[in-house]
């Protein structure tokens, strides 16, 4: 690259990949004093991290496989997660119905007395086992089964929160931004990078290169041309569907299928359920990725299987799909292939270290951005303590969501109970910077429809982002799911006035 005459911003980490483990690693090393920039190809979470099963959980099923030591690290960060994002991550209620061609009751048992006592409870439930009623939905020949605790979380959110609070800490953060160069020069790394808005292009240096693009990994490697990277990547994709709910019941089920798979019924959003997921094999680009008709259909025999509710292809309102970088292992099947991480610090001829990031879980990203940026201790031997374990996310410094909402019902007795339950829950005390200056909903703007207005709007834009209609109806809030045509027509000219504005 012929960068003379150009200025060049120089940093000491530079972070490529917007999802989960990225923008975790990114806040992490910006709280513990380093100077660092992440750019991410298109949104933030716009990939895998906002198309999982949306839980916090060690991973019941994982047991099978003998992964302890993941599920024992994942039951510990659930607690802390519960605990510092108490807005966007809830404790929710699994049931599990017992069927003939699951293993016998007692050995079930036994599983979940495990999975209670891995990693200490803080605050949630044991495991017991219950008898089903007519209220839980189930299909008349199912009569005993399971519960268990794990958390729900909005993962696009959590990604979205950990890159304000890298941003707040000092990072720099470019999203629809492409890295389309990297070379090791003179002990750093020369970065090219290039807005795929404007088409313009600019420059980074950095001391280090994290590689967390997840299932561009390896292609992130190509481009930086690094050759000894031990390690690769599996792609399985993971589909899911939303349907009008089937049951009224607050708590999820687990169905095991005769074939081993397991498949989820999350409530969702109040008036959904949320289904998933399946594992298959991808190869493509997986920004394409989406379900196929086979996945769609299995998941709802499954479904149909378990309860007396019937549904049909023709009641999926939404669905998704994502690919998961699993990290490569011997595993014949997509389901037993491991969901832990590895992290491998290359050093090339030119010694710019780079850090490649292989596998991890949503609910392990913590520990494995504060593990991540430890490994770089060699290279920035002034490096700050951990921080994050004690540190609430954005909005997340309040006690539980009952009394913050009562706080905001005295605070802003305007809004109506659906709307501030709403901004409770994906905001938190955050929700305060955008509702302080009104008095009345007037004072909230333009009205798009389901309650969402100019204000809540310019706060996605200005502090979380946000840049097209995707961005805000499916990542930032989930208004997708109800907006008409219509509404979003408006909303996004709306989005493109002020971006101009902007510019």
């Amino acid at each position: 690259m012929d960068t003379k005459n150009l200025a060049i911003q120089s940093v000491d980490v530079f972070v490529v990949g917007g999802g989960i483990n990225g923008v975790g690693i990114a806040c992490d090393a910006a709280g513990r004093g380093l100077d660092v920039a992440l750019c991410e190809m298109k949104d933030l979470a716009s990939a895998t991290s906002s198309s999982s099963s949306k839980l916090i959980h060690g991973g019941l099923r994982y047991l099978e496989y003998y992964e302890f030591a993941l599920v024992r690290k994942a039951l510990a960060e659930r607690e802390v997660l519960l605990k510092n994002a108490p807005h966007i991550i809830s404790p929710l209620i699994f049931r599990l119905p017992h069927r003939p061609h699951l293993r016998p009751q007692w050995m079930i048992r036994s599983g979940l007395f495990l999975y209670d006592n891995l990693s200490k409870r803080v605050s949630l439930p044991k495991s017991r086992k219950i008898q089903f009623t007519e209220k839980d939905g189930l299909n008349n020949a199912i009569k005993a089964g399971f519960e268990y605790a794990d958390g729900w979380v909005d993962d696009a959110r959590l990604t979205v929160l950990n890159a304000v609070a890298a941003k707040e800490n000092g990072a720099k953060i470019y999203t629809q931004t492409k890295l389309v160069n990297a070379q090791a020069k003179g002990g750093q790394w020369l970065l090219m990078l290039e807005d795929q808005t404007t088409n313009q292009t600019f420059y980074v240096q950095s001391k280090v290169l994290v590689n967390a693009a997840g299932p561009w990994v390896e292609s992130i490697n190509d481009i930086g041309n690094i050759k000894n990277a031990s390690q690769s990547v599996r792609l399985v994709k993971g589909s899911h569907i939303v349907v009008p709910k089937i049951h009224d019941l607050p708590e999820a089920y687990i169905l095991q299928n005769e074939d081993g798979r397991i498949v989820f019924v999350i409530p969702y959003q109040q008036e959904f359920s949320l289904i998933g997921t399946t594992d298959v094999e991808f190869q493509g680009d997986p920004h394409q990725a989406e379900i196929s008709a086979e996945e769609t259909q299995y998941l709802v025999d499954v479904v149909n299987e378990h309860f007396q509710k019937q549904i049909s292809t023709t009641d999926v309102v939404h669905s998704y799909a994502g690919v998961r970088p699993l990290l490569q292992d011997e595993a014949e099947n997509p389901q037993a292939v491991t969901r832990d991480y590895t992290l491998e610090l290359v050093d090339n001829a030119d010694s710019a270290p780079l850090l490649n990031i292989y596998g991890g879980k949503i609910t392990t990203y913590r520990k494995l951005s504060e593990a991540a940026v430890n490994k770089l201790k060699k290279v920035f031997s002034n490096l700050a303590p951990t921080w994050t374990k004690q540190a609430a996310l954005p909005g997340g410094d309040f006690d539980n969501k009952e009394t913050l909402s009562t706080e905001f019902n005295q605070e802003f007795p305007w809004l109506s109970n659906t709307l501030r339950q709403r901004l409770v829950t994906n905001y938190g005390t955050r929700a305060r910077v955008f509702l302080s200056p009104c008095k009345s909903l007037n004072d909230m703007g333009e009205h798009f429809g389901h309650e969402f207005y100019l204000t809540e709007l310019e706060y996605l834009i200005e502090h979380e982002f946000a840049r097209t209609l995707e961005d805000v109806i499916w990542r930032r809030t989930k208004l997708g799911l109800w907006m008409s045509t219509e509404q979003k027509e408006k909303l996004s000219k709306a989005i493109v006035k002020i971006n101009q504005q902007n510019l």
